[in-house]
């Protein structure tokens, strides 16, 4: 049960797109490890889509420079860290998906109810990439446009 129990503190020190960062955990005498993270839950707008700038200038907003408290699952086909990401106190799936910058990954949709709930009143209320008439979730997108 160790890589799904594995919390972690950690320093972002980048931000690749709005559901995916960079962070440096350890301490120096051990030595420091840095890993690419993947925010568990949500999907957001590749970098060349509508809105994919603005979700990453948002995560770098609520993360770069700042301590993360990161809550394993795994990892992904790409070998990115899954995990819950939480920065200055605040989770930043439910930030994303709020302020209408991430869609939630609809896979995993029945596990995070209140992700659901966050993404409706965000669709509601035309926030972020709720503001098109017609967007495009980005396993859409990349599906379409295969090379990044």
């Amino acid at each position: 049960m160790s890589a799904l129990a594995t919390s972690l503190m950690c320093l972002v020190v980048g931000i690749s797109d709005g559901d995916t960062l960079t962070v440096r955990c350890g301490a120096a005498p051990g030595g420091y490890q840095v890993q690419r993270v993947r925010i568990v839950s949500i999907d957001a707008p590749e970098s060349r889509q509508a809105f994919g700038q603005r979700a990453r200038q948002n995560l770098a907003q609520l993360c770069f420079r700042q301590q993360a408290a990161l809550r394993a699952e795994g990892h992904d086909a790409y070998g990115r860290l899954l995990a819950h990401v939480r920065c200055g106190g605040r989770d930043v799936a439910a930030a994303q998906v709020g302020a209408g910058l991430a869609w939630v990954y609809t896979p995993h949709a029945a596990r995070y109810p209140e992700l659901a709930a966050l993404q409706r009143q965000a669709r509601a209320s035309h926030a972020g990439l709720w503001s098109q008439k017609r967007p495009q979730a980005p396993w859409d997108y990349r599906q379409r446009h295969p090379h990044r």
